[in-house]
């Protein structure tokens, strides 16, 4: 996935990002494909990235664990894909007063991700197993530069289990660049007109559903009005009641003195 070769293609403006085979997809990259993705004036501090003129915002990763770095609320996972970089797999411990809920799947921001910490020892585990150096991962991420270097966040992780499951990963790999990578993406003037009504159409709905909303809401504080002025004629009345059964009984109390 070279885009070192020939000068990236134009990017098209971001209202067709997706229409593109990769804005909304985890795309299938190898460590080395991420280290190479580029940013793009206009969409720097976005994490989003490009190849060719491909925007990309998901990744997935088939990887060996290479090492495992605990550093304060952070753990990361080095994989390693043999495409001749590794690459960081972000995963952030959830505070305890999220983890502790009930509610709560996991102690970390992926659901089936466990830090397991104590004296002694600092795991990792997915799905109820703990991760080793060795251990091969599928991992969905979104993407992140710390100091300079692509980094990925993970989303979603499982454990492969066979070496049928890792070279089935890589075939997926090799069909994805080949079919789509490997040619710049190109959207048609008719395919253009077609989103282009899809998105007048969406904005329509939109608009019609706001006006739906708006009548709904207008409806319920109706209702609320109706309710608050029933409510405060039904208190005016419990107080009048009130001081009437008060008024007796202070006269009742005053023929008893006399």
């Amino acid at each position: 996935m070279n885009q070192k070769d020939t000068a990236p293609p134009p990017i098209y403006p971001a209202c067709y990002f997706r229409a593109s085979p990769t804005y909304d997809a985890w795309v299938k990259v190898s460590a080395a494909d991420v280290h190479a993705l580029r940013e793009e004036p206009g969409f720097k501090g976005q994490n989003l990235y490009f190849h060719l003129n491909y925007p990309i915002r998901y990744i997935r990763l088939v990887g060996l664990v290479v090492a495992i770095t605990f550093i304060s609320k952070y753990v990361f996972l080095e994989l390693d894909d043999g495409s001749g970089r590794t690459i960081e797999a972000k995963i952030t411990r959830l505070p305890e007063t999220i983890a502790s809920s009930i509610d709560c799947p996991s102690n970390t921001e992926v659901d089936n991700v466990n830090l397991l910490t104590g004296i002694g020892y600092e795991d990792v585990e997915i799905d109820g197993e703990i991760i080793d150096i060795g251990t091969v991962l599928t991992a969905r991420c979104s993407l992140d530069t710390f100091r300079g270097v692509r980094q990925a966040v993970l989303q979603r992780v499982s454990i492969v289990k066979s070496t049928e499951e890792e070279a089935r990963a890589w075939e997926q790999l090799a069909k994805f660049r080949r079919d789509v990578l490997a040619k710049p993406w190109v959207l048609s003037e008719a395919a253009m007109a077609s989103f282009d009504r899809q998105l007048r159409d969406e904005e329509k709905k939109g608009k019609k559903e706001k006006v739906v909303m708006d009548e709904h809401e207008k409806k319920k504080e109706k209702k609320r009005r109706k309710y608050q002025a029933v409510l405060a004629e039904y208190e005016r009345q419990q107080e009048a009641r009130f001081e009437l059964e008060r008024a007796k009984l202070d006269a009742g109390a005053l023929d008893a003195r006399q």
